[in-house]
């Protein structure tokens, strides 16, 4: 089977959630027997330098790439304010990449034309102008859930207003897109649901993305001071709002509680004035090169999110290293979890200082929920298993 995989970004290097869900869907087909050819956007958001990008995995993926600007521009959004189109996803459209996909479509001989998100739809009527291949989206989230939350998060009432228009602007695209595809992979299975609601009757498969476990070993920190850390790219909205929230609202009770427990916040994308924050134990240490080795003496993850949707890959991550979870139930979604037993489900304040405090006192059932979900990443996220799930849907789909 010969499937072209479309990406919104550059998913190289595989260091945050989307990024590795797109790498990890693409080996899960390999590890079948398909060719993956991996056609790109590159952002300047998440460029990709291809002349000086390992040669090994450019061939692996036969990865290229067609450079874009998707950065927002007040002027733009402005001047969007007065047509009816989604700026989310306008900002995806680049006539050089659809100009580059037609040329590798009339080159070569694709049965699947896999759509990594929403944001490539615009070029659904270039596929089926150049190719008789089924087009299947994978819906990374159900997009238009997130800005809806967003905007009910949101306390200034200008600003809630503008989410709130971006929220049903990407909602109508959304439900007048999904039809246009041959089948959808969500990522969860309440998005299936959210699909399914909104009538949509394409064929349908819930896949959650996946990893590779041999590239996860168990750690094991009882050597090392409980502690808790949150990573996550802040270059994501909700990430951002969570760990604000989490800041201002969980923090102080918690560190007052427990006066030595530390916090570590790490990832892509920290603005200037989170990391010249000044909370007490809490360490900011931003983008780092080596996830692994941040989580390595480390045993708490704490998921405070208040919006988003999908699911989110770093939990798998970190149920695969052995790391107790702590996350809203937002932040959970999407992963075959049960609560006390494979990770900790705190949605308050309150709840958090509970969760921790358990933690922090029984130190064996802190490590036990770990090895719990270690567990259930090794029964239900590996890229084997999730590869086989893919194609044999794929061949059902007409």
């Amino acid at each position: 089977m010969n499937v072209l995989q479309l990406c919104h970004r550059a998913p190289f290097p595989a260091n945050d959630g989307g990024n590795i869900a797109m790498v990890s869907l693409a080996d899960a087909l390999m590890s079948q027997g398909a060719v993956v050819k991996m056609l790109t956007l590159n952002t300047k958001k998440h460029e990709l330098n291809l002349d000086t990008f390992p040669e090994k995995i450019k061939k692996r993926y036969m990865l290229e790439s067609v450079s874009i600007n998707t950065d927002i521009s007040a002027m733009d959004a402005f001047i969007n304010l007065f047509s009816s189109e989604s700026y989310n996803v306008k900002r995806f459209y680049s006539a050089g990449f659809e100009k580059k996909l037609s040329e590798v479509l009339r080159s070569g001989a694709y049965d699947v034309v896999l759509l990594e998100s929403l944001f490539m739809t615009p070029y659904i009527p270039v596929i089926k102008k150049n190719s008789p291949a089924k087009i299947i989206l994978r819906a990374h989230n159900v997009e238009h859930i997130i800005w809806q939350r967003l905007a009910a998060n949101e306390r200034k009432i200008l600003k809630k207003n503008y989410l709130a228009l971006l929220a049903r602007r990407m909602k109508k695209y959304e439900l007048d897109v999904m039809n246009q595809v041959d089948a959808i992979l969500p990522i969860t299975g309440d998005d299936e649901k959210f699909f399914r609601g909104f009538g949509c009757r394409l064929p349908m498969l819930a896949v959650p993305a996946g990893i590779d476990i041999a590239a996860y070993p168990a750690q094991d920190s009882r050597q090392h001071e409980l502690s808790l850390f949150h990573l996550g790219s802040m270059d994501w909205r909700p990430n951002l709002e969570g760990v604000q929230w989490f800041l201002d609202d969980c923090w102080e009770r918690i560190n007052s509680r427990f006066p030595s427990l530390k916090l570590f916040l790490a990832g892509r994308g920290f603005p200037k004035w989170l990391m010249e924050r000044k909370d007490a134990n809490v360490k900011y240490e931003g983008e780092i090169t080596d996830a692994q080795q941040f989580m390595a003496d480390k045993q708490i993850m704490v998921v405070p999110l208040k919006s988003g949707g999908g699911m989110r890959v770093k939990i798998i991550q970190g149920m695969a290293l052995g790391k107790t979870i702590i996350s809203t139930t937002i932040g959970a979604e999407g992963i075959q979890y049960t609560n006390g037993k494979n990770i900790m489900i705190a949605d308050t304040p309150e709840e958090f200082l509970a969760q921790i405090g358990k933690s922090l006192s029984d130190k064996d059932f802190c490590f036990h929920t770990g090895e719990e979900a270690r567990k259930l990443a090794l029964e239900n996220y590996s890229n084997d298993v999730i590869g086989k799930r893919v194609m044999d849907f794929i061949k059902t789909v007409q």
